[in-house]
């Protein structure tokens, strides 16, 4: 029998001279990205010495570290900081994430805010109504921060709301816009270009460089939508944040 991805050791690669990449695979799953998230939490609570980030990935996780730091002995700085990172994985959970938080995202669905919604809905044959209820009835985990800072790559999306990408991206997609993109659910956290399937947008923001932590969601969250009418998404939109 095979072993299973979540069993298999993890492989380790240099990029540049200060980082270094810790690699559980090379697909989006969610067993791996579990793993992902357990060995970050391992990694934060061992406290290496030198090491300033740890940037989690779909299946794999970026070290940001000060070499001369790890530079005793006749190896190499990435390889010590490998050897450590080793000890540490061995004496840690597999795939066990302690107390993750979870947000509540309330969003207006369809209309001006979500123009996909409708045609989405009669691709995947289901009604507009029943597309937002599976939205939002789904439980998601926060797989990982990119593309712009604060977009969250959200899991969990239920299969009947699998949908391609537009064929024609947007030049702008509004801040707070939900959308869907292949196997994918995510928040566009400002004003962006995209082309990713729109069904809504939240009235929360979800970066601010002048708020901390800057981010409102982080890697390893578990988010649940809520669906909300014009005046609850009005007096969101002008309460503090």
């Amino acid at each position: 029998m095979p072993a299973r991805a979540t069993d298999v050791a993890p492989s380790f690669d240099p990029i540049g001279e200060t980082t270094l990449l810790v690699r559980f695979g090379s697909r989006i799953d969610a067993s791996l990205n579990a793993r992902v998230h357990a060995t970050v939490a391992a990694l934060r609570s061992a406290a290496l010495p030198g090491v300033d980030d740890i940037a989690p990935a779909y299946a794999s996780l970026a070290l940001h570290y000060q070499p001369a730091v790890w530079a005793d002995g006749g190896a190499l700085p990435w390889r010590n900081l490998a050897d450590a990172v080793g000890a540490v994985l061995a004496h840690a959970p597999g795939s066990e994430q302690a107390n993750p938080r979870t947000i509540v995202i309330p969003v207006r669905y369809g209309g001006e805010d979500g123009p996909d919604l409708e045609p989405l809905a009669s691709l995947l044959g289901l009604s507009p109504r029943h597309l937002v209820e599976r939205h939002a009835g789904g439980e998601y985990r926060v797989a990982m921060l990119g593309f712009a800072p604060g977009f969250p790559y959200l899991l969990g999306l239920d299969p009947a709301l699998h949908a391609p990408r537009l064929a024609n991206p947007r030049v702008r997609v509004p801040r707070g816009s939900v959308a869907i993109g292949g196997a994918q659910t995510g928040i566009y956290p400002s004003e962006l270009p995209g082309g990713w399937q729109l069904i809504g947008r939240t009235p929360l923001v979800l970066f601010d460089v002048a708020r901390e932590p800057a981010c409102l969601l982080a890697p390893g969250d578990t988010v649940r939508f809520q669906a909300i009418d014009d005046e609850a998404f009005g007096a969101l939109a002008r309460a503090p944040q």
